[in-house]
This record gives C-alpha cells, sequence and structure tokens, in this order.
C-alpha cells in the first residue's frame, strides 16, 4: 500500500504560484484568496514566505506580485538540464562502444555530482549505478574535473577547507598532491582515477563546457581494473576527453545537435 503525504501548505503555494503565473498584471491577497478560496490570512502567510525566497515580488505601488527571479532561475536550469541529457546521449553512446564500458553523466550540486544519465555495456561485467544516485564531489576522476573548471585558485581554496576523504588505500588525501592532480586535468583535458574511489576500479573524466548552464557538468567512464591496463586507461582518458569536448560544442552550438554526432568524426 502507498501512503501519500500531504502537505497542504505546499499544494496552496503551487496554487498561488499557479494564479499569479496566469495573470498580466500580478494579482493581489484579496484577489487570490477569493479567487482560490483559501483564507486570506492563510495566504498572506504563504505569500510572505515565498517573497522571502525570492519566488514572488511585490509591486509596492499596485501591491499586486508577480513571479519572481528565483522561478526563472529554477525553470532555466531544469531546461538545461533536459539540453545537456539531450545533447550528451548519442555522444555517451558512441563513447560506450569505443570504451566497451559503463559511461555516466552528471552534474555538480554542492559536495555532490548528481548522476543524471548513464550508457552500459552488454557484457556482464561491467559498473553500474542509477540515475539520480550521488557521489561524493572529491571522489576519484570526476572530482579532479570539475575542480580544474573552477580554476586554480577556487579549487585550491575548496580543498583546503575540506578534509580531503579516504575512500580507498589508494585515496588521494594530502591537499598538495591534489592539487597538482587537478593542475594535471587542466594540462591534459582529463582527469584519472586509479583505485581512488572504488578499490578495484578505474576511471577517467572530463569537464563540460557550457557558460549557459546552471551547474558544473562531467563525463565520466567506469570499468574494473582487471580489465584495463595502463595503456588502455590513457586511450580510454583521450575518448573521454574528445567525448566531453564534444558534448561541449553541441551545448554552445544548438545547431550541431542536428548533425553528425560521431565525436572522433
Amino acid at each position: 500500500m502507498t501512503v501519500l503525504y500531504q502537505a497542504p501548505t505546499v499544494k496552496k503555494a503551487f496554487l498561488i504560484l499557479r494564479s499569479i503565473a496566469k495573470s498580466d498584471n500580478g494579482l493581489g491577497i484579496s484577489q487570490l484568496a477569493r479567487s482560490l478560496a483559501i483564507g486570506k490570512s492563510t495566504v498572506h502567510g504563504v505569500v510572505g514566505a515565498l517573497e522571502s525566497v525570492g519566488a514572488v515580488n511585490r509591486d509596492p505601488v499596485t501591491k499586486r506580485y508577480a513571479l519572481g527571479l528565483t522561478l526563472f532561475e529554477l525553470g532555466r536550469a531544469a531546461y538545461s538540464r533536459i539540453d545537456l541529457n539531450d545533447a550528451a546521449r548519442p555522444i555517451l553512446e558512441s563513447l560506450m562502444e569505443k570504451t566497451e564500458e559503463s559511461v555516466f553523466l552528471g552534474i555538480r550540486h554542492g559536495g555532490h555530482v548528481t548522476i543524471l544519465d548513464i550508457v552500459e555495456p552488454s557484457h556482464d561485467l561491467k559498473i553500474t549505478a542509477s540515475v539520480g544516485m550521488t557521489i561524493p564531489l572529491l571522489a576519484g576522476a570526476t572530482g579532479k574535473v570539475l575542480l580544474a573548471a573552477m580554476g586554480m585558485k577556487k579549487a585550491a581554496t575548496l580543498i583546503q577547507s575540506n578534509e580531503l576523504p579516504k575512500f580507498t588505500d589508494h585515496s588521494i588525501t594530502d591537499p598538495s598532491i591534489y592539487l597538482e592532480a587537478v593542475k594535471a586535468v587542466i594540462r591534459n583535458g582529463y582527469g584519472v582515477d586509479d583505485e581512488e574511489y572504488l578499490t578495484g576500479v578505474r576511471a577517467t573524466a572530463a569537464a563540460i563546457k557550457n557558460h549557459d548552464h546552471a551547474s558544473p557538468a562531467a563525463i565520466w567512464v567506469v570499468g574494473f581494473k582487471s580489465g584495463i591496463n595502463r595503456s588502455r586507461l590513457e586511450r580510454m582518458a583521450i575518448e573521454t576527453r574528445r567525448a566531453g569536448e564534444a558534448i561541449s560544442r553541441r551545448l554552445s552550438d544548438p545547431g550541431s545537435s542536428r548533425q553528425g554526432w560521431d565525436y572522433a568524426g
């Protein structure tokens, strides 16, 4: 049996936002209360909370409320995520075919990276995960490329203000060594993880550059060390970099999404 949690205040907030969105000139407290059959005191309280987070703005002259910039920013982030998935999907598939390993797409949210998409190979021995899962920001190759995308000054500040986690015996916990790894990403255009996040697992990653995207993004390839020797790891890293660059190009030029999707072509 599924239990649906009821949150009346949240529902009322969305009703109010929808009503305001449909209005050309905004709505006042009394208008909202009448049209939604909600008490004025309740509407006043909900609207006040929405105004405090920038979801609505009050015109000081008309006393009417219009949608605020916070909703615009959230909507933009949602659309950016859709654009990112659409632009990246064929390249994820191509990269999986070239590397024959699991390929991930993700964006940074604070101290974590959220998986947006994954393409897995057909063979049984593979790394798997689910869309929506998160990994720590400072985990393996993905963390290195996202920190490199910040620039060395911001990366150094973040590293120095956070204790580097020890996921495995191979994890880099020395800030100076980690910073050198970030510098290597800037030089090479890709990051490498040799059992730093998961024992027995190797990975490569590359950042996705898109000035319009709300959150920093990355693409990474993950496989078991037993099937990835040093030479193959290097080839995998180069392919990952090329894939990241191809996604970046597609995002900066929407028209390219209709052209050939094989990034090596």
